[in-house]
């Protein structure tokens, strides 16, 4: 079965489409069961009262959004994978805010219901989203060579650095 994949596929792991359908899948499931029915590591909720929750998850998923956003119209300006090294807008601030953004979104979840088999199954959902990103950047290297290099020591690759900005 030869399935149409989209331009700039060859720049991502193998598969990496299951990875980012499946990860939230269970994520979501695991979470779900969890805190709102079983309640088997839920305990920490008792300590955080609800409104703060709510507030964490609030603030910390518009910030996921907006890095999304920002990170999808500097690297989506066409339908066709950038052919040069974008270090402008989001992307002097972190080299991953597209993946950043979906790991905050994780994150808002924990904090909405802070259940620790949830918490203890994002770390395993970080390591998948790091190796993504070690796979891509390795092509990069390969594509863009001294250029990445230089840029990979100035930005981070996932906490944004507020103070650190790429060609500063």
């Amino acid at each position: 079965m030869n399935m149409k994949r989209h331009e700039g596929h060859e720049r991502e792991i193998p598969h990496a489409h299951i990875y980012h359908a499946l990860l939230p899948i269970i994520f979501i499931a695991i979470w779900f069961l969890d805190s709102q029915i079983f309640h088997i590591t839920t305990i920490l909720n008792d300590y955080m009262p609800l409104a703060i929750r709510l507030s964490l998850f609030i603030v910390i998923l518009a910030i996921a959004i907006i890095f999304i956003l920002l990170s999808h119209r500097a690297l989506f300006r066409s339908h066709q994978p950038p052919d040069s090294l974008i270090t402008t807008g989001i992307l002097a601030y972190t080299r991953n805010p597209m993946y950043f953004g979906f790991l905050l979104i994780y994150v808002s979840f924990m904090f909405l219901s802070i259940s620790i088999i949830s918490i203890g199954f994002f770390f395993l959902v970080f390591l998948v989203y790091n190796k993504m990103v070690n796979f891509e950047e390795k092509i990069l290297e390969n594509m863009f060579g001294e250029q990445f290099s230089d840029y990979n020591k100035k930005v981070s690759k996932w906490m944004p650095n507020p103070f650190k900005k790429y060609g500063a």
